[in-house]
Formats: structure tokens, C-alpha cells, sequence
């Protein structure tokens, strides 16, 4: 164990949320086993910002969402009030007072917010908006129908490179073709190519001759 006798100075670690609950380390500075410069003494809560905004499901469907409140385990140590928020209205408290509510769609969409307390203060909450049946619809026709988009541009691109990549190489082919079968014309070419650019090189010569005299 530690020795007692030793200076306790201790560091706390960075919290594990933003907002809400959440946990950090204690970290001892000094007196720890072997060569550690530091050890965990413990890990306790910590707190950050009551509103947590808008939340995450922990799983969506089309016909039912799955919401968690604030908490860290055990989960029983918090008290739990979902409310159900609806505009320039008062919320309507629910008689759910678990950690977790799961909400079937309606017809409409409903926002529902958790507030998590302890010893009766509200110390974390957090909202979710359940989308109406038809809207969740409406999103999945927009999804299906960017990812047709995304695929017809695609195959479009793929085409496109097809094409230019198969008439080059029929350009090629033909090239070659041509080159094989006139190779008497393209040696004489280049042959009377070859000959033109000596004569020219010769006659520079010359005249370079012709002026240092």
C-alpha cells in the first residue's frame, strides 16, 4: 500500500462529459508504488452544465424510438422526470420514471425532454424529437433518392471513362496497325527527316566557318 507518511498531493483527472454527470480520476502526485510519477487513488462523480441539449436514441426505428436520460450506473441513485414539451404550452410531466423511455410515432412529432435529480435538485437533462411517421417516410424517400442520385452520376463518370479509355485504344491500335503495314513509307520519312536535319547541320557548320574566316 501507500505509506501514510508521504505527502498526498493529488491531481484530478478531466471529466468525462460536457455537461451533465459524469466521472473523473484522482490522481496521487507523490508516494506512488515503484517509479510512477502518478497512480489513481479513486474515481468520483463530477458535474458539468445542467442542459445537455439535444440528445441521441439509443436505437431508431420506423415505428418506435428509444431514449436514455442523464446518469451513470447505478442508475437507481438518480430520480428521473420526463416531460413532454410541446409549443407555448406547459410540459406535460409523464408518469415514466425510469432512466430509459422508448416512444412509439404518432402522427405528428413530439419533443420529450428527461430531467435527471438528485436530493431534489435537477442536476442534468437532456431532449429528443420523435419525427411523425411520415416525416421518417419522407426522409427515407429523400435518402433513397440521393443515393439513386449519387449512384446514376456515378455510373455516369464510369461510363464517360470507359468510353475515352476504349477509343484511345483503338486510336493506339490503329496506329500501330498503320505503322506495320506502310513500314517501307515511315522508315523513307524518316530517313528524309534524318537527312534534311544533317544537311542543315552541315550547312550551319559551314556558314559558321565561312564567317569566323
Amino acid at each position: 500500500g501507500l505509506n501514510a507518511t508521504v505527502s498526498t498531493e493529488v491531481e484530478f483527472g478531466v471529466c468525462t462529459v460536457t455537461c451533465g454527470i459524469g466521472i473523473r480520476e484522482v490522481l496521487l502526485t507523490s508516494g506512488c508504488p515503484g517509479t510512477e510519477a502518478k497512480c489513481i487513488v479513486r474515481v468520483e462523480e463530477c458535474r458539468g452544465p445542467v442542459d445537455c441539449g439535444w440528445g441521441i436514441p439509443i436505437s431508431v426505428g420506423l415505428a418506435c424510438v428509444k431514449m436514455p436520460c442523464i446518469y451513470i450506473p447505478p442508475e437507481n441513485q438518480f430520480q428521473y422526470v420526463w416531460k413532454m414539451l410541446m409549443p407555448n404550452k406547459t410540459a406535460h410531466i409523464l408518469p415514466n420514471d425510469s432512466a430509459i423511455m422508448e416512444v412509439c410515432r404518432d402522427t405528428h412529432s413530439v419533443t420529450f425532454q428527461c430531467e435527471t435529480h438528485e436530493n431534489g435538485n435537477k442536476i442534468a437533462s437532456v431532449k429528443y424529437t420523435v419525427y411523425a411517421t411520415t416525416e421518417m417516410e419522407t426522409k427515407k424517400s429523400r435518402r433513397i433518392d440521393r443515393g439513386q442520385s449519387r449512384r446514376t452520376t456515378t455510373d455516369a463518370i464510369l461510363v464517360f471513362c470507359l468510353v475515352t479509355g476504349l477509343i484511345a485504344t483503338v486510336g493506339v491500335f490503329f496506329v500501330m496497325v498503320f505503322m506495320i503495314l506502310h513500314r517501307a513509307v515511315v522508315k523513307s520519312i524518316w530517313a528524309s527527316k534524318s537527312g534534311q536535319d544533317n544537311r542543315d547541320k552541315k550547312l550551319a557548320n559551314r556558314r559558321s566557318l565561312c564567317d569566323m574566316e
